[in-house]
């Protein structure tokens, strides 16, 4: 069986990025996948400390010297067959709880370890507000996943605008991100 770890942050537990979660959550588990859920806000993170002179443990271990959740987080997505990154929009951007657990990951897996690389992935953003920051926060995703050496799958953005029409696409959506994981992809990168 495989199994995805969607990763999650909104303080807003049922608002939209909760359901667009839940929605991509379902369509996988529909295909028979093992979805692990990981809600940022609900978890310990603290911000990096740009240990020693900017370059701490991350660059030389592969660790970071905070103990928090991270860790654990981390063993989670490295177990995992994919990842599902879904964010609220905040001011264009990923939602803070997300920018600390991401820098922090980035200096790990992108300076060490490698844990991650040539994960297929997903990415949504979920702005409630104009929309206008959709698409900086999912280039945002992107360009720290390609750092890191990720393959993104897929990039959706939900809207107040589209929620009506995108909404119910989310449940095929991660039905066929499943059967991707399964069969193989067919994307050259």
């Amino acid at each position: 069986m495989k199994k995805v770890a969607v990763i999650w942050s909104s303080p807003n537990t049922d608002g939209l990025t909760a359901t667009v979660k839940n929605e991509f959550a379902a369509g996988l588990e529909d295909s028979g996948v093992q979805v692990v859920d990981i809600h940022l806000n609900g978890k310990k993170i603290e911000r990096c400390m740009a240990c020693g002179d900017g370059w701490g443990t991350c660059r030389t271990k592969g660790e970071c010297v905070i103990r928090d959740d991270f860790e654990d987080i981390y063993k989670t997505l490295a177990d995992a067959d994919g990842i599902v990154w879904v964010s609220a929009v905040y001011w264009w951007e990923m939602t803070e709880t997300f920018k600390a657990f991401f820098d922090r990951l980035r200096r790990c897996e992108g300076m060490k370890n490698h844990y991650l690389a040539d994960k297929r992935c997903v990415i949504i953003a979920c702005a409630g507000g104009t929309g206008r920051g959709v698409v900086d926060c999912l280039q945002q995703f992107e360009h720290g996943l390609t750092h890191m050496r990720m393959r993104v799958y897929d990039r959706i953005g939900i809207v107040r605008y589209n929620r009506d029409y995108m909404l119910p696409a989310m449940r095929p959506a991660g039905r066929r991100y499943a059967e991707a994981l399964e069969n193989g992809f067919d994307m050259y990168y």
